[in-house]
């Protein structure tokens, strides 16, 4: 099993049913479970007892349309908060999804030269049809780090190329309005939790996290458990491992299988289509 040359991540997730997710004592049982899991499979699992939740505000820029998602395109917008403190400067993301490797890496998200950006071409496998399989959809992602707040994108499709000019080859008018999916009120808060490092061979550890999605605080819509690691040179050909991983996610799911919810991605949910 060697990975695509073009491949920089690999993430594996799984949605879980949002019940008590606010509570810690929930999350406390899903970690231990994962951790006797480990145990059990011999995966060394570095687990991490007093990690620190992080919160964000999370919303998705569309045409009223959906023209962007109709092209397999997403752009996210990720706002760091300390407790009810939203910080002046964002995390903006833009991505090709898609099921093909080749149609996600056609399109360039990279942003204007003059702009920093971490690229990321990431193989995301998540759950099949049944508990206990797998699929794949490639995501071929630039992240912006630091953007001011203010200084987002003013209300036409036309003023985001200003940030990622790949989003003026696309066959749709500059012109239609940006909006946020779902209006205003459609922010989401997210809480994410580290909870340990997994093992699966030499040069792949890969780190893993539940983020809960609510619409306030105390209103989860859905957690997600995901583990991810970086592909390089060093590892491309560790197929033993990547391996492992795969077998490990699919095992997994038969572990968790209370737990899971019915679902693709977190995103789907927002857009209320399937990926």
């Amino acid at each position: 099993m060697k990975l695509h040359e073009s491949i920089t991540n690999r993430e594996f997730k799984l949605l879980i049913k949002p019940k008590g997710l606010d509570r810690r004592s929930k999350i406390a049982e899903l970690s231990n479970q994962i951790l006797a899991y480990c145990k059990k499979s011999k995966v060394d699992f570095f687990h991490l007892d007093n990690a620190t939740t992080g919160l964000r505000n999370i919303y998705f820029y569309d045409t009223p349309g959906e023209d962007l998602r109709r092209n397999n395109i997403i752009l996210r917008v990720r706002e760091s908060r300390q407790n009810v403190w939203v910080d002046d400067w964002c995390e903006v993301t833009l991505k090709c999804r898609a099921h093909d490797l080749l149609e996600s890496s056609h399109f360039n998200p990279a942003p204007n030269k003059k702009i920093k950006a971490r690229l990321r071409l990431k193989e995301e496998i998540l759950r099949g049809d049944d508990v206990g399989s797998k699929r794949s959809i490639y995501s071929n992602n630039a992240i912006l780090d630091a953007v001011p707040l203010d200084n987002l994108f003013d209300r036409t499709l036309g003023s985001a190329t200003k940030f990622f000019p790949g989003l003026a080859h696309l066959s749709i008018d500059k012109q239609l309005p940006l909006r946020i999916v779902g209006g205003t009120g459609n922010k989401i808060l997210e809480a994410c939790l580290p909870i340990g490092n997994l093992v699966f061979g030499d040069g792949v550890q890969a780190h893993c996290d539940i983020a809960i999605w609510m619409k306030s605080v105390g209103e989860p819509i859905v957690g997600e458990l995901a583990f991810s690691y970086r592909v390089n040179d060093e590892n491309r050909t560790q197929a033993k491992a990547h391996k492992r991983a795969d077998k490990f996610f699919k095992k997994l799911q038969i572990e968790l299988a209370d737990w899971l919810e019915i679902g693709s991605t977190k995103t789907a949910l927002v857009y209320g289509k399937p990926e």
